[in-house]
């Protein structure tokens, strides 16, 4: 099992720690608990380790052409120090992985895929890359710490940073006389920042932040509050919404496809899907009662067949009901009843759009 640098700061916390793609990390804070980090992202600023998530560095001339070939989205749209959402996928269409790029120049990119995928992303893009480009894998080079919620610019004032970022814009910036890379993004929904310094400066920009975060009545927060925030958003995670078995047309991820792009890992299958369509389509569903849906229930219609599976599944705060992303039949539609077997009980659903919670990352 991987560590975080930060491991020895989350058991002082009492945090209760899982098993997240191969790392122990924090699932919540003994002091606050999986509802109050939830609330204070929501309501005030949070602050998360994520530092389990893996970063390639690929440097050298071409290595944005390089890599616009191999990846879905299209990195011709977006300029230096900008990042963007992105997925890798194999020529059948399914996704290795969804990562963000950060767009230094054409020739310096630095990328940030999921804790349990990094290998396999370096090593499906070191196999494809010309000798002319330089790929390492940093992942334990960086930690990645996210604040995130409508007191992140606060907060960030109270350190003597400008936060005047466009969405996925980053830039360099010093916490703690420590350089760290400041991005204007973030898993949850909140106006956020995600701040990279390197893994031997992690803990003291970590603790000048916890003590930035309690001055303003926020809280630490584990990966627990993290995922009720992105079901919310409808924002995907591997394992769930994408992976090997489920492409990006089913995952209605299509918003992160260049479509004009000639080339990219897995375009053919892709293209003849958007064309043709899916049996299976990821969508909302939203309870009518007190029932939570979880990951693998089945869903089935009003006359007991079973039509699709539930990917991810949770009781929102804010809405007091039971929210869910499930694939099923393509031609349901917004506002059609479901229903969802909860333990051998049929719960009635309602199909709806994304997200549950209004956006204001922007």
């Amino acid at each position: 099992m991987n560590n975080s640098p930060l491991s020895d700061r989350h058991l002082q916390l009492n945090a209760k720690m899982a098993d997240f793609g191969g790392w122990l990390m924090p699932i919540e804070y003994a002091q606050s608990g999986v509802i109050a980090e939830y609330t204070s992202v929501r309501e005030r600023v949070g602050l998360f380790d994520v530092s389990h998530l893996g970063k390639i560095s690929i440097k050298g001339e071409g290595a944005l052409a390089f890599l616009n070939q191999m990846v879905t989205n299209d990195l011709t749209r977006i300029e230096a120090g900008q990042a963007q959402y992105n997925l890798l996928c194999n020529e059948n269409g399914g996704v290795v992985d969804d990562l963000i790029v950060y767009k230094y120049s054409d020739s310096d990119l630095f990328l940030i895929p999921n804790a349990a995928n990094t290998t396999a992303v370096f090593q499906m893009l070191k196999e494809s890359a010309p000798s002319t480009l330089t790929l390492v894998n940093q992942h334990k080079d960086y930690a990645v710490l996210a604040l995130q919620g409508p007191d992140s610019v606060k907060a960030l004032g109270l350190l003597g940073i400008e936060s005047d970022l466009d969405y996925m814009a980053f830039k360099s910036a010093k916490i703690e006389s420590a350089d760290v890379i400041l991005c204007r993004t973030g898993y949850t929904g909140e106006l956020g920042f995600e701040i990279i310094p390197t893994w031997s400066d992690a803990e003291k920009v970590w603790d000048k932040l916890v003590q930035i975060v309690n001055q303003l009545n926020g809280e630490i927060c584990g990966l627990g509050a993290r995922d009720i925030l992105r079901t919310e958003m409808g924002y995907p995670l591997h394992g769930h919404e994408l992976s090997l078995d489920i492409s990006p047309v089913q995952a209605s991820a299509g918003w992160a496809v260049g479509w004009s792009k000639p080339k990219f890992s897995g375009r053919d299958v892709l293209v003849k899907q958007k064309e043709g369509g899916t049996k299976l389509k990821l969508k909302a569903i939203l309870a009518n009662d007190r029932a939570i849906p979880r990951k693998d229930m089945k869903v089935k219609d009003l006359a007991g067949n079973e039509i699709g599976v539930v990917t991810s599944g949770t009781f929102s705060p804010i809405l007091k009901k039971g929210i869910g992303l499930a694939l099923i039949d393509s031609n349901v539609k917004k506002d059609d009843q479901l229903l969802i077997d909860i333990r051998g009980a049929d719960a009635p659903f309602t199909v709806v759009s994304l997200p549950f919670v209004p956006s204001k990352v922007r």
